[in-house]
């Protein structure tokens, strides 16, 4: 089983796929709205068709299956988002001399990009919970995700910082900069990581791609899971374009101190996924991994109402504390959720890649679409109701809703007739599966 060392040679693969998403999905996408005095829609449709490409990464999953390694498919990946992320940067260049040009390039550059990040996430995903032991996958899912936070935070940083004074082609240099390094990064990082590969008989091996997927959503519970994710991923995100106008508007709060108050609770996220890491290695019988889910859901439902009454009462509300709270149970939630996944995927059956995808698809596209479906129900809630502060509390009180549907279908996973006796009821044991699920 791969060591601490180990765990933290993947979060520096997944710190360098999160530097270069984060250069594309943050500051080309403010190139493009402030220096080209683009429609904020262009980038986000590049930024929503990069997220609808990922519903193919059960098929890039089954693809490592068969080929029984993960390691080329990671590199594979990672190499593609590398041009897609340095092709980004090169549109926007090319958009300054030739709209239709450079709207193309962007098109297939983002086209790349999410392909990279199917490619090489889904196959990293599955590499680790292979090769990690059960009892440390929580905490190996806090490790590599707070690495791939730290992605963000530097690139962002670093980014910034060399940007000044903007120019295209200072872009474009530090866009080569962070893709070539992320790829060089990812080489030495997957360098001997993988040891075996996964053995599959003959007649597993020319399985097409529909009969496995079927075969995988056919398992009640792993199809409850896909379920359950895109539920909870939906309600995660509906707040993210929101919350800070949503300050803005009711508290009066300047924009730094809107950035600020996103600060506050990436603060409360981090402390959340370190609890629940820590706390499942160091005391694994304190609650299962399902039920640090089911808490963190309701934690969450529970936060979103502060916030529906922090509408009501206006500046008078702590809503520091309150959004602080929303990211701490966000944390223990996501966290303990992406720890089961990797048990989910690794049940001792065949499928981990396409069992990974399904769940990678139903992730992505639920972000996808929560962004967009957030602001678009704060719009219409605004028209019919009236009233901006009563639409923001509408997406609140609806969020809220979907983290309750959230912690519902999560307590239901695993209470079938063979699964309560797992020591992680989200576990999918083969050796349990009961007719007629």
């Amino acid at each position: 089983m791969t060591s601490w060392l180990g765990i933290a040679r993947f979060g520096l693969v997944q710190a360098a796929l999160g530097a270069i998403v984060v250069l594309t999905t943050s500051t080309i996408n403010r190139v493009m709205i402030v220096e080209l005095a683009l429609p904020a829609m262009v980038p986000g449709l590049l930024v929503t068709w990069h997220y609808a490409l990922q519903v193919l990464r059960p098929s890039w999953g089954h693809g490592s299956d068969k080929g029984g390694r993960r390691t080329p498919w990671i590199i594979a990946g990672m190499g593609t988002l590398a041009l897609g992320g340095f092709g980004a940067a090169l549109s926007v260049q090319l958009m300054q001399q030739n709209m239709v040009m450079g709207s193309i390039a962007a098109i297939v550059s983002f086209t790349l990009i999410g392909a990279g990040v199917g490619a090489a996430g889904t196959s990293l995903l599955v590499l680790l919970a292979n090769q990690v032991d059960d009892k440390r996958r929580a905490a190996a899912a806090t490790i590599v995700w707070i690495m791939m936070i730290a992605g963000f935070v530097i690139t962002a940083g670093l980014a910034g910082h060399f940007l000044d004074p903007f120019s295209t082609e200072r872009l474009l240099t530090v866009a080569a900069c962070i893709c070539a390094g992320s790829f060089l990064l990812t080489l030495i990082a997957v360098r001997g990581l993988e040891t075996g590969r996964v053995n599959l008989t003959k007649t597993e091996d020319k399985v097409p791609f529909r009969q496995a997927i079927a075969e995988v959503w056919a398992d009640h519970t792993a199809r409850r899971f896909a379920i359950f994710i895109f539920v909870s991923m939906l309600a995660y995100s509906a707040q993210d374009l929101i919350l800070e106008p949503f300050a803005g508007l009711v508290f009066g709060l300047t924009p730094g101190q809107t950035t600020s108050l996103s600060g506050v609770q990436n603060s409360g996220v981090l402390l959340g996924m370190v609890l629940v890491g820590a706390a499942s290695t160091l005391l694994p019988r304190l609650m299962t991994l399902r039920n640090w889910t089911v808490l963190g859901c309701l934690g969450s439902a529970l936060a979103l109402v502060g916030l529906v009454a922090a509408a009501q009462v206006g500046p008078g509300w702590p809503l520091k504390p309150s959004v602080f709270a929303l990211g701490f149970c966000n944390g223990v939630f996501a966290v303990a959720a992406i720890g089961s996944m990797f048990n989910m995927a690794n049940n001792g059956t065949s499928r981990e890649g396409v069992r990974m995808g399904l769940f990678g698809a139903s992730q992505a596209i639920a972000f996808g679409i929560g962004g967009f479906a957030g602001t678009a129900l704060a719009d219409v809630s605004r028209m019919v109701l009236g009233s901006p502060v009563m639409a923001y509390a509408t997406v609140f009180a609806v969020e809220a809703c979907f983290f309750i549907a959230a912690a519902l279908l999560a307590a239901a996973i695993g209470n079938r007739q063979g699964f309560g006796v797992a020591a992680n009821p989200l576990v999918l044991a083969a050796r349990h599966q009961t007719s007629g699920s």
